[in-house]
């Protein structure tokens, strides 16, 4: 906790249909991360955001849970039937947790200046309500054609920013025969002024398949490829069966290690702790903990493939090669692949899985244990590299 006083409170209890893919557009996602998950990220980034805490539907707890990993948040409030319920339960929420501002924002807008929350930070000092607003550049025609004063009229967005105690007040008194459309109109119908500050391009909202499309372009032109490398390996010992590549395969001796001794597994873990440059295996999974003694190595994998995607990452493709005499790997090659793919989210086409053997030389050739090394190509955001 950063110890100030304010609470960003994002909507996104909504169903999101407009946007297709048959998937709330909220868990939707842009360059690897889901939209929510853009925001969240937004505005926990500015010093003066204490907490971010997320209104969501009924019955999208896993969705939730999937979008913000292992984001540190409070617990999600559930939404009522209309945005202005959703609101107030969130208001609600922040005022039980003790704080006196707040900035309420819509999922759908994820790309957030920290600049506009400056502006409106240094609004909320002299007044109860702030809103970022743009211009109007087009020209306006009313129904019959007329032309409209285009000067009259603001764009609104959000992150809106308000004294808690005073917004969730107006809400609670709201009385008008239609929902509001956003929080600004409940808090001046409780006839309080609104303070206008310049808002950004960046915080369109995404609605349509389009804009979608759009913003997937604008963040991909701001990443950059960047690769990594694993190597492992492990003796043999007596047993009856390797793991390798998450399988069981037969076989007439077992690889001695701390964990199941996953060779494949390991070295791709390390491909993509490499990729982020976040330690090894060893590192997360150290040999002196008991906790991985025999341990699944899929986990770790998954582990490492979370890392990823919480810096923002994109796996475009993975390349392992198994080095050994025995046990022959090409009759598992298939399902080794679809175990990969599964974990790390990737079609089988973008999983490459080989093995080769080192022609009896060294202590591959001399049956002695089994090699692996993995490369990995990923996507990560400019800001990160």
């Amino acid at each position: 906790m950063k110890n100030t006083k304010n609470i960003a409170l994002i909507v996104a209890a909504g169903q999101g249909k407009r946007a297709g893919e048959g998937l709330p557009k909220q868990y939707r996602k842009i360059a690897g991360k889901t939209i929510l998950a853009h925001a969240i990220d937004a505005l926990l980034a500015h010093p003066e955001i204490d907490t971010v805490q997320v209104v969501i539907a009924s019955g999208h707890e896993d969705l939730y849970k999937e979008a913000i990993g292992n984001r540190r948040l409070p617990a999600p409030v559930i939404g009522g039937v209309f945005r202005r319920d959703s609101v107030i339960n969130g208001l609600i929420a922040a005022q039980n947790m003790g704080y006196r501002q707040v900035f309420i924002h819509d999922a759908a807008r994820p790309f957030l200046p920290l600049s506009v929350i400056d502006r409106l930070l240094n609004a909320l000092k002299d007044n109860k309500a702030a809103i970022p607003v743009l211009p109007v550049v087009d020209t306006l025609i009313d129904l019959k054609g007329a032309a409209v004063d285009r000067a009259l009229f603001h764009r609104v967005q959000t992150p809106q920013a308000f004294d808690l105690e005073t917004i969730l007040a107006a809400h609670q008194a709201w009385s008008g025969s239609r929902e509001p459309t956003d929080d600004a109109q409940v808090i001046r119908a409780y006839h309080q002024e609104v303070a206008l500050v310049t808002g950004d391009k960046m915080l369109e909202k995404l609605t349509y398949p389009a804009d979608f499309l759009a913003a997937e372009t604008q963040m991909t032109e701001k990443m950059i490829s960047v690769c990594g490398s694993g190597f492992d390996v492990h003796a043999f010992k007596s047993g009856d069966h390797i793991m390798l590549g998450g399988l069981k395969i037969p076989h007439n001796q077992g690889l001695a290690g701390h964990s199941d001794a996953d060779v494949a597994l390991h070295a791709l873990t390390d491909a993509l702790l490499g990729a982020i440059a976040d330690g090894d295996i060893g590192t997360h999974f150290p040999p002196s903990d008991p906790r991985w003694k025999g341990a699944d190595s899929t986990q770790f994998l998954e582990h490492a493939v979370s890392l990823v995607k919480k810096a923002g990452g994109i796996i475009d493709h993975v390349d392992v090669t198994v080095i050994c005499e025995a046990p022959k790997i090409g009759p598992h090659r298939p399902a080794i692949r679809q175990h990969i793919a599964s974990v790390v989210g990737l079609p089988e086409q973008r999983v490459s899985i080989k093995a080769t053997t080192t022609e009896k030389l060294g202590f591959t050739g001399r049956g002695e244990g089994i090699a692996a090394q993995a490369v990995t190509s990923i996507r990560l955001p400019l800001i990160l590299c």
